[in-house]
């Protein structure tokens, strides 16, 4: 019998060389002596399963061989040093390779280092192959333990043959002697004197052969009622409802113990960190970073013990009384999702202290964190309520409609839904608080009305506000200046009821100015303000860019911002939100009072739910419900009420239409207002339009006491109505829609013709009251009105008029003693009249009116109210969503004939019909806007010639080119891309063209920047290649293009780059300090926290990192649909998306003034020495080898 092997010693010694080679793990380890006394110091060699030792490193026959397979390795204990040897056994780290072969002794090692150590433990391991070892080995019982199964049924069906068999065998002898007897018992009936026979035996062998067939026939029977069943699938449910609960059991376990890290190794530490004699953050700042972690801990463990417990009595799963405890409680999530982001903005803010920060790394260090930072595990509490619903979704949908705990279930999924809703609209809310604070934080004096919570922003960006001397006038020779531009840059945010103008300081902080907290509620628009100074002429590179704001205070004196866009479309797009928040502003003054709580009350529609409109607890800027979800006619029916018109919901609306209508369709509702404005608005609005008799002392109050209460109004101008009731005496009255009257809604319908400037306005009447206004005395009053007169209007009108527009008076009353104008003059200055009105009617009370004229007075003024609702929602439309009509020429035609329709309307007013020309000329005339030189002039540009090499342009110069193309491209990106995850489709190139252009110009850049650095075969010359790029990236983050930032720091770590060692090694410590702090700019890491950081400290131009926005609308589109189960809209995903896209389009329309270098763009564009992926491998393989460690 064999006792050995005979190894080849020639074969040995090869391996042992190749283990030296290219073995896994290799270097110096002091290997135990036999007689465990002397410890000697050898040099070891992995290589897959075998470890060679030999004498030296130098050493080129191994001295022994090891066979690793199936070993065990782990670290040992030092053993006790003597006194004398203390010191150098401190410094030795042991580990020991056990075997499992007999008689074979352990080998025992020791290092130097625990790094080295833990390596060499982990390599051996790896090595043993024991965890393949383990899996064979228990898949080899699992095969004996199959092949003892098959062989018992094997037995048990031979067996089962062998029975039927027997029983066949023994039916066909009882049916012989059944036969038999069944004979003899003839025999007996035919000869009656025979006795009968009595073989009681023979009976009984029959019943007991029945009996054992009928039992044989039940357990077949209820075998194949089993085997049906387990294949049917309510059994295939029930299985899946089980595996739903056991995922439940295994989530909730994972998340009570991330709440247990988070809680023992943060919050408790840190606590004890805020009680030292030098803490590092206070007790307070622990307290708002972890809110109420250990309170949701110790209920979600209770919750855990519970399920346990539950699953222990399996199969019997009843869960829903667990969610009856569990549901009253969960009401702390709000608290925690309420206050989170301000939780990490406390946590980010206290990163700033060194001492914190160090002590934070050391418990985010620790083997229980797995390397996840504070801030992921402060993240995981906001996601659980959510995951209970996903849970709870798909436990229903494997749970019978029959089942015992099916209605508990829905009842605990619907509450649990309310609550997600809730949270959902405190945070909205908590979101809106956060970015004003956001804002009130960077201004150095602090801003007071910023605190209020009823405050929504608007909008921001940067307008150069021209200076007034005390007098009021424009200070002379700075109107369109060099300096002005430097000096008056300011940094202005629009609010819903206050404009804030700031400067920018350094380190980011903002400065208010003189006058620079602007209440709406005081001022006035003015679009195209118009001056005799010789000052205001002179700026000639600013005509039709500045728009006057004139702020009159009633506690202060009154003052006026000039204010001057980059282009038009800024000018536009700051005009009309400004002109909607004011108008906005106006139906709060409205709201406050118990008018509005009135008209509230009366229509239920505005707050009630109903089949095809749902609401949500938050208020918009005019105070009345957002909506959350509701039908198409239902949103189109909110855009043209003409009670209000929340700015947040028109934004909205024209952001989203494009999802759940076509423009078409609102055009045709917006026309259908404008004719038929009685049918196509609903009854009741119009109803409520007009106030009750009843309440017309509580709707309307007080006449005024000055004619300074109403005369605030925004663009669109207000209309005018001039009455005369005598001779000497006439009324201007300025009306808006809504109307205003010293803080209160006027009455239309209640106006009549009476001397008595108030009296019968406050007469009570009831809802189309038959008491009107005269027609005939309607005209035009505004600020600018003056300026414009109307053909044939007389020199006192214009004098008038003029000295009207000097005071900005609305309400006034004249002198007895005024001269007295003639019908036809008088006739001449007012807009032509309705046709069902007379000439010239002198009245002195309102009963001298006739029936059908007061009806139409009050249909005059619905169709007053409903053109100036359409001219503004056009107006909006226009300025801010040019592209509708630019990709749209049909649609761009419709309006301008619908626009040209109305301009020839002999009822309209002078301003309305001056709204309608701009809105044409603005679709009609090529806005030369910012001047800026298009993505295609410079791609026609970079097409000719040839490109200079990278040598030959500065750092400056590719930051400035880069960042100019890099808007150029970010620019024109429409907004109706961002909808729908168009970009993660298939056909994404035909969805989302720009986008992908984006995307494209992103790589090639970066493949650019890659190839270029590669490009070089000296070491010194790469090492200034990236050098020079880092400076480039720098000087872009300067330039506010953080996506160029992005591109430079993604390209220095691609693999054939990031690879490069002894390029690197010569890069200065100065540029991996840069190179550090950008890659921490634009880290991913908490949702790009710093970059969004870094957006709301920066003022536009700026070009942000698009794949940041994409993936939050993502996350909105994955976890919202557009669409409710009951076909509604979903409105509330839609003013999300709207906020993303708003912040978008802010960057986009604010252009750089960077004078385009057509060969430094041609370097940046020529793609010819670009390099692929895998050429640029080899590349950084051809100038760095690899070298075996």
């Amino acid at each position: 019998m064999q006792k050995g092997i005979r190894l080849n010693d020639g074969h040995v010694t090869y391996l042992g060389l190749l283990a030296k080679k290219d073995g896994t793990r290799r270097g110096c380890l002091s290997k135990k002596s036999s007689d465990n006394t002397k410890w000697h110091t050898k040099w070891f060699a992995l290589l897959q399963n075998m470890l060679f030792y030999f004498e030296s490193e130098s050493s080129s026959r191994p001295s022994g061989l090891y066979l690793l397979e199936g070993c065990v390795c782990d670290r040992s204990p030092s053993p006790k040093p003597s006194l004398s040897a203390k010191e150098c056994l401190e410094k030795q780290y042991y580990f020991t390779v056990s075997f499992n072969h007999e008689n074979q002794k352990a080998l025992e090692l020791r290092t130097e280092d625990v790094k080295d150590c833990d390596e060499w433990v982990a390599a051996i391991t790896h090595a043993s192959y024991r965890n393949l070892a383990t899996e064979h080995e228990t898949l080899m019982q699992k095969y004996l333990h199959l092949l003892q199964i098959v062989e018992t049924e094997k037995t048990v069906a031979k067996q089962l043959r062998q029975q039927i068999e027997d029983g066949e065998i023994e039916i066909e002898r009882l049916k012989s002697e059944i036969a038999g007897l069944l004979k003899d018992n003839e025999k007996i009936q035919t000869n009656p004197t025979a006795a009968p026979s009595e073989d009681d035996s023979e009976i009984k062998k029959i019943k007991k052969v029945q009996s054992f067939l009928r039992g044989w026939m039940c357990r077949r029977k209820w075998k194949t009622i089993i085997q049906d069943y387990i294949r049917s699938p309510h059994a295939e449910s029930m299985r899946k409802r089980n595996q739903v609960v056991f995922s439940m059991l295994e989530a909730e376990a994972e998340y009570v113990q991330q709440l247990h890290i988070l809680v023992n190794n943060f919050l408790r530490p840190l606590r004890m960190a805020a009680s030292s004699k030098k803490p590092p953050i206070t007790h307070d700042d622990v307290s708002s970073i972890f809110l109420n972690s250990e309170t949701i801990m110790f209920l979600h463990q209770i919750f855990y013990q519970g399920l346990k417990a539950r699953i222990a009595s399996w199969p019997t799963l009843v869960l829903a009384d667990l969610f009856d405890i569990l549901l009253p409680m969960l009401n702390i999530y709000q608290e925690f999702v309420r206050n989170h982001q301000y939780s990490l903005q406390i946590l980010a803010h206290c990163k700033q202290n060194r001492d914190f920060d160090k002590l934070l790394k050391q418990y985010e260090a620790k083997p229980d964190c797995e390397e996840r930072t504070l801030e992921t595990f402060l993240t995981y509490p906001m996601f659980q309520i959510p995951r209970y619903i996903l849970t709870l979704h798909e436990l229903l949908a494997h749970t019978p409609h029959e089942h015992v705990e099916r209605n508990s279930l829905e009842y605990a999924k619907s509450k649990l839904e309310e609550l997600s809703r809730i949270m959902h609209d405190e945070v909205s809310e908590t979101e809106n608080i956060r970015k004003n604070l956001a804002i009130e934080r960077m201004i150095v004096e602090g801003c007071e009305i910023l605190l209020d919570t009823s405050q929504t922003f608007v909008r921001q960006g940067s307008l150069i506000q021209v200076p007034m001397s005390e007098k009021g006038k424009i200070t002379r020779g700075r109107l369109g200046s060099l300096s002005l531009k430097k000096e008056g840059e300011r940094q202005c945010f629009l609010f819903s009821k206050h404009l804030i103008i700031c400067t920018r300081g350094s380190g980011g902080k903002l400065h208010l100015t003189k006058n620079g907290v602007v209440s709406l509620i005081d001022c006035t628009l003015i679009e195209d303000p118009e001056s005799t100074d010789d000052e205001y002429k002179s700026g000639q590179d600013m005509e039709h860019l500045d728009f006057k704001i004139v702020v009159e205070p009633k506690d202060s004196q009154s003052f006026t911002v000039i204010l001057v866009a980059s282009s038009r479309q800024e000018k536009s797009a700051w005009t009309s939100d400004i002109s909607q928040v004011v108008d906005n502003v106006q139906c709060c003054i409205t709201s406050d009072n118990p008018s509005f709580c009135f008209m509230f009350r009366s229509d239920a529609s505005l707050y009630c739910d109903d089949v095809d409109i749902r609401f949500s607890k938050m208020m918009n800027s005019c105070k009345v419900l957002q909506i959350r979800y509701a039908s198409v006619e239902r949103l189109l029916e909110r855009l043209t009420d003409l009670r209000f018109l929340s700015i947040d919901f028109l934004n909205t609306f024209l952001h989203s239409y494009r999802v759940f209508t076509t423009a078409d369709v609102v055009l045709d509702k917006l026309i259908a207002i404008y004719k038929r404005p009685i049918s196509a608005i609903p009854a009741r609005s119009l109803e409520l339009f007009f106030a009750s008799s009843q309440n017309n002392k509580l709707l309307y109050g007080e006449p005024p006491k000055s004619p300074r209460a109403s005369r605030k109004f925004s663009s669109p101008p207000p209309l005018a109505i001039a009455k005369t009731s005598s001779p000497n005496r006439r009324r201007k009255l300025s009306l808006n829609i809504p109307i205003i009257t010293g803080g209160k809604a006027l009455d239309l319908a209640a106006l009549s013709c009476s001397s008595n400037g108030y009296a019968s306005m406050y007469s009570a009447m009831s809802p189309f009251s038959k008491t009107t206004l005269d027609i005939n005395k309607l005209y035009v009053s505004s600020p600018i009105s003056s300026k414009i007169p109307d053909e044939g209007e007389s020199k006192s009108d214009r004098a008038e008029d003029s000295t009207l527009a000097k005071q900005d008076i609305s309400v006034r009353e004249e002198s007895d003693g005024e001269q007295v104008q003639s019908d036809d003059a008088e006739a001449e200055a007012s807009p032509t009249k309705s046709p069902t009105t007379p000439k010239n009617i002198k009245c002195k009370n309102s009963s001298g009116f006739p029936t059908d004229q007061r009806n139409g007075d009050k249909e005059f003024v619905i169709r007053r109210a409903a053109t100036n609702r359409v001219l503004n929602v056009l107006r909006h439309w226009v300025s801010k969503h040019s592209q509708d009509f630019e990709t749209n020429v049909e649609l761009k035609m419709k309006v301008i004939s619908f626009l040209e329709e109305v301009m020839h309307d002999p009822e309209l007013l002078t301003q309305e019909r001056k709204a309608a020309a701009n809105i044409i000329r603005t679709l009609t005339q090529e806005d030369p806007g910012d001047n800026q030189i298009t993505l295609e002039e410079v791609l026609q540009m970079a097409e000719s010639g040839k490109a200079e090499p990278f040598e030959n342009h500065s750092a400056l110069e590719i930051a400035e080119q880069l960042t100019l193309l890099d808007h150029l491209v970010f620019k024109v990106i429409p907004y109706e891309e961002f909808f729908g995850q168009g970009w993660m489709k298939n056909d994404k190139n035909e969805k989302t063209p720009y986008i992908m252009k984006t995307t494209k110009h992103f790589n090639d850049i970066s493949n650019l920047i890659a190839s270029e650095i590669l490009r070089c075969d000296d070491v010194n010359t790469r090492v200034a290649v990236m050098e020079k790029w880092v400076a480039v990236a720098d000087i872009c983050r300067c330039l506010h293009n953080y996506n160029a930032v992005l591109e430079i720091t993604s390209s220095l770590n691609r693999s054939s780059i990031f690879r490069l060692k002894k390029t690197w090694l010569k890069v200065s410590k100065q540029t991996k300090t840069v190179i550090d702090k950008l890659q921490k700019l634009v880290s991913s890491e908490g949702r790009f926290k710093n970059l969004r950081e870094a957006l709301k400290n920066c003022d536009p131009p700026c070009v942000p990192y698009l794949g940041m926005y994409l993936t939050d609308l993502a996350f909105i589109e994955e976890g919202t649909p557009n669409y409710t189960e009951d076909n509604l809209v979903n409105f509330s995903k839609m003013r999300m998306i709207s906020h993303i896209i708003r912040e978008i389009r802010q960057f986009q329309q604010t252009a750089y003034k960077i004078d385009h270098q057509p060969k430094v763009s041609q370097y940046l564009l020529d793609s010819s020495n670009v390099l692929d992926e895998e050429s640029m491998y080899e590349a950084s393989l051809r100038i760095e080898p690899k070298v075996p460690n």
